[in-house]
């Protein structure tokens, strides 16, 4: 009787608070069908490590160790931003992954990641076809900046928006405890390059009970200098100070970044950040008042210690159903979160063809955006709570989170040749 296919999972771009969870639904649930899947190796860095042959072997790792995942932030495998090239352009990086993945008797590709790793995921899946080899290649949907289409939202994104609106409302109440004769303005920075998703959930630390002066400057808005410092003006007259969140993607008349430094990442999109303290020396220069900027940076995607348990579970149960819908023999998929209502707030797991998330941006509709271009909307906050409710706090030792790190035993080489990237 030949022996089941093994399984490789990867990480890819920016990791997660819970891109492990995801990690840990593919485990578990693989370890659950042996008959069907042997062994998950997992890529050391992403999908260099299928290009390198550096795997890791997952079998090594205790129940408890891979249990643990679902509690523990970044990526436990190690990431990466490689983006492969079609096959016609780089036909080499193809058959290097076919002699590895012939070598360890791998016939099902899980890779988890956003909009560039659906395209790398893609790729892979047409080897069958193009190089005559057996490969279902699911992708896993992973991405703070929530704008992968098709499904409802991102793993990720639920905890970064719950970490962002719990900042700006911790925040906010500082400033205005010191605002009479000290800060007047706090700026946050969020992640978003195209998408304000992230920056939207600032809006979230305002409620009916507890109302705060937000400003939100969206990437899907055109930053209007004017307008901006007549918004900062009314909010301070009125309540003594304001909070101003701000996407890193935040573009001006020209078409620029506010933040662009000239600066690309390895997928060749602008790496940006800096944007606080443009917006400081605006309000600085044309106003004159005090403040403080602050950027949330790694802090808003590393933070397991506040995630949302939402995030937790969907992240999980998009990792299991990979493995299931590769073993009812699909190719060329991502499983998605479908939104069946908001309150009470209920979804479930469909599925999509890559072809329809591979390099495609959702970006924030018109609707969840205010009128004035400076909120958001009652549509949008529907959408969002849901999102960030619940906590799955990890476990504590000494007033810290107890995260696991893994053996990451990598499995012995069988090819013996070095692979130049």
């Amino acid at each position: 009787m030949r022996k089941p296919s093994n399984a490789f999972y990867a990480q890819s771009g920016g990791v997660t608070a819970v891109i492990n969870a995801s990690a840990a639904g593919v485990i578990e649930t693989a370890r659950k069908n042996k008959h069907k899947i042997g062994n998950v190796y997992a890529g050391r860095n992403g999908i260099i490590g299928a290009l390198t042959e550096d795997l890791v072997d997952t079998s090594k790792e205790s129940v408890s160790a891979i249990s643990a995942l679902k509690h523990t932030p970044a990526g436990a495998f190690g990431s990466c931003r490689y983006k492969l090239k079609s096959l016609e352009e780089n036909r080499a990086e193809y058959e290097r992954l076919i002699a590895v993945f012939k070598a360890h008797n791998i016939g099902y590709f899980f890779y988890n990641g956003g909009g560039d790793s659906a395209d790398t995921c893609l790729k892979v899946s047409k080897i069958s076809k193009g190089l005559n080899y057996p490969i279902q290649a699911i992708h896993i949907p992973k991405t703070v900046d929530n704008d992968l289409p098709v499904t409802d939202c991102c793993p990720g994104f639920g905890s970064v928006a719950k970490y962002v609106a719990v900042s700006t409302r911790e925040a906010s109440f500082d400033v205005a405890s010191m605002a009479k004769t000290s800060t007047k303005v706090f700026i946050l920075e969020v992640m978003g390059r195209h998408a304000g998703w992230i920056a939207a959930a600032g809006g979230l630390a305002s409620t009916s009970d507890s109302p705060l002066p937000i400003i939100i400057l969206f990437p899907e808005v055109i930053f209007n200098r004017k307008r901006f410092i007549k918004k900062v003006r009314e909010k301070v007259r009125k309540c003594g100070y304001c909070s101003i969140v701000v996407s890193e993607g935040v573009k001006g008349a020209n078409g620029k970044f506010l933040s662009d430094q000239g600066l690309t990442d390895a997928f060749g999109h602008a790496q940006l950040g800096g944007v606080a303290p443009v917006i400081a020396n605006i309000i600085k220069n044309d106003l004159g008042l005090k403040y403080h900027w602050g950027v949330a940076d790694y802090l808003q995607r590393a933070a397991r210690h506040i995630a949302s348990k939402v995030d937790v579970d969907q992240a999980y149960a998009l990792g299991e159903s990979a493995v299931k819908l590769a073993m009812q023999g699909h190719n060329a998929v991502m499983p998605t979160i479908e939104r069946i209502s908001d309150s009470p707030y209920r979804w479930q797991i469909s599925s999509t063809p890559l072809s329809r998330v591979a390099n495609v941006e959702k970006k924030m509709p018109k609707k969840f955006i205010s009128n004035d271009g400076f909120g958001i909307t009652p549509s949008c906050e529907r959408y969002l709570k849901p999102l960030i409710k619940g906590e799955a706090y990890p476990p504590f030792k000494d007033g810290l989170p107890k995260y696991v790190v893994l053996k990451n035993k990598l499995v012995a080489k069988k090819i013996g040749m070095d692979f130049k990237l």
